[in-house]
């Protein structure tokens, strides 16, 4: 598939008929949804090595998926591609990233998490498929510092800290609204030159 074709944004027509694929039965429960997705190629990019198409596509379905046919394999996985291809082009083109949900951590029902708290799992779970090569960085504290409000959004860690600042909602909804921007940050941590950090 041509280059230019990968790094084609999708459309919203595109976005639904991938939305709908993801709430199918065709696909595990616990595979990712469309904000899920996000969050997870956002990690993937950003992430200093990469994993491999197969790896994320089989992590991102929680296995395989029961396509119909070969041509509904081919579709979906290049609406994922070009979905994965068009953030990692916004990162390094150092575009302003719009999150697929609200940058609070309030639900909408008592029952449910937030939409940003499913992003945020979504992200971690990126981090977690090469986590010794996203902390082992020369600047370790630095990604630490710059993933503390993804870190705390995902509501994944039960350390004291991250218990306590999760209570404080004007706190974290502060810390949460920094998220677009500490994406660039940490996309050019990784990746730009030493000369442009």
């Amino acid at each position: 598939m041509q280059n230019a074709m990968l790094n084609t944004p999708l459309t919203d027509d595109e976005l639904d008929a991938l939305e709908a694929f993801l709430f199918s039965d065709a696909v595990s429960e616990d595979a990712l949804d469309l904000v899920g997705t996000h969050g997870y190629f956002c990690a993937l990019n950003i992430s200093p090595v990469k994993t491999s198409e197969k790896q994320w596509l089989n992590e991102l379905f929680d296995g395989t998926p029961e396509y119909k046919d070969e041509q509904e394999k081919a579709q979906i996985e290049e609406l994922l591609l070009r979905f994965y291809f068009s953030i990692g082009s916004d990162l390094y083109n150092d575009q302003d990233m719009l999150l697929p949900c609200d940058l609070t951590l309030e639900a909408e029902d008592d029952e449910e998490q937030s939409a940003l708290t499913s992003w945020a799992q979504a992200f971690m779970e990126g981090v977690f498929l090469k986590e010794d090569e996203w902390f082992n960085h020369q600047a370790e504290e630095e990604v630490a510092e710059l993933m503390l409000p993804i870190m705390i959004a995902s509501d994944l860690f039960e350390e004291e800290e991250f218990v306590k600042m999760r209570k404080e909602q004007r706190l974290c909804n502060e810390m949460c609204s920094s998220i677009p921007d500490l994406l660039v940050d940490l996309y050019l941590l990784f990746h730009a030159p030493a000369d442009k950090k």
